[in-house]
């Protein structure tokens, strides 16, 4: 079974705190909304202190063409996507030799040819370096970039195998949209990086995944694409789709692996927002606020999409709160409306 090796972050240099949003979003958004505000205590209670954007907050004041947003996205998306994986890299030694393939996980901009191509020559990878880009699938990706790693891995033990997460939220920010969906969006969502390695060695063994997309959903989140850009589409139901679909869905996955689900000791889950987590916690029997390791790193960098579970994984790990053998599972939900389990023994 191949294993979790390292894992590894990078965040980008220009730090927003919470007060400073709320204030930008009372500038542009009261113009449009008679009763702005009663609805800015969303920016208190999504429980985010800090974001990390990859351009100064004075960029967010001025119209943007899309194609100036996705050149930024590509330079951008580059470097911290090479800072994560050196970072991975460096953590167990391994030289840029032993890749045998790399998997790239992004849904906030666009490249062809895609930006692991390019990663391939800053990290010194071999030319032969197999590449399998996988756009579109939002929060839910790091999750199911690790299945995907992990499955691949099986194939090629002798090799290892890097996982790269990258999220430019702050590139997607819509300055003439005043509706809902973008308030909560920039009140919540933020850039960041992260990588994974996964090979033979030591670490917690990937034992397999599970996927699950529900019909007549997928109005729930998303992208619709207009003139200047990527325009987010997000629906309050998410909350409701926990309670109502999560417990099953992952006893459903335990199921289909062999696995107890009172067996589970580590939940390892993309928080989505503070009120999500609260479903979770609901949803399968969890002391409300237990959730710790989520609500820490949404509280100090916010919702990076995909990337979100790949710090809550980096922040279990490096807490070492688990004892050998102890079954986890690191889950997250997005855009299809999906969901993708991961089940690891530490």
């Amino acid at each position: 079974m191949p294993r979790i090796l390292s894992v590894a972050s990078a965040l980008p240099p220009h730090r927003v705190g919470q007060e400073e949003a709320k204030t930008f979003a009372r500038g542009m958004f009261s113009r449009g909304h008679g009763d702005f505000e009663r609805l800015l205590p969303i920016f208190d209670n999504v429980h985010v202190e800090n974001r990390y954007f990859c351009v100064p907050v004075e960029w967010f004041e001025r119209d943007h063409t899309f194609p100036e947003k996705n050149a930024l996205y590509v330079e951008h998306a580059l470097d911290l996507s090479e800072k994560a994986a050196r970072r991975a890299l460096d953590r167990v030694g391994a030289g840029p030799d032993e890749v045998g393939a790399i998997f790239f996980v992004s849904t906030t901009g666009i490249s062809t040819p895609s930006i692991d191509s390019k990663l391939i020559f800053r990290l010194g990878l071999s030319e032969h370096t197999r590449r399998v880009p996988i756009w579109g699938l939002g929060c839910s990706a790091g999750a199911a970039g690790i299945a995907r790693a992990a499955e691949h891995a099986r194939l090629y033990p002798d090799q290892l195998i890097l996982l790269v997460a990258v999220e430019l939220s702050g590139l997607t920010f819509q300055r003439g949209d005043r509706s809902k969906s973008n308030l909560i969006s920039t009140s919540l969502f933020a850039d960041g990086a992260a990588a994974v390695l996964l090979g033979g060695s030591t670490g917690p063994e990937v034992l397999g995944s599970y996927s699950t997309t529900w019909p007549d959903t997928e109005a729930v989140m998303g992208w619709d694409l207009v003139e200047t850009g990527l325009k987010v589409q997000l629906s309050k139901s998410v909350p409701t789709i926990v309670r109502e679909k999560f417990r099953d869905n992952l006893e459903e996955a335990c199921n289909s692996l062999g696995l107890d689900f009172d067996e589970i000791k580590h939940f390892v889950l993309h928080p989505g927002g503070s009120k999500v987590l609260d479903a979770f916690e609901e949803a399968l029997g969890l002391q409300a606020g237990g959730l710790t390791t989520s609500r820490d790193v949404l509280r100090d960098c916010g919702n990076m999409s995909s990337v979100t579970v790949l710090f809550i994984l980096e922040r279990f790990l490096e807490g070492g709160e688990f004892a050998k053998e102890e079954l986890g599972v690191l889950s997250a939900m997005g855009p299809g409306f999906s969901a993708e389990h991961v089940f690891f023994r530490c």
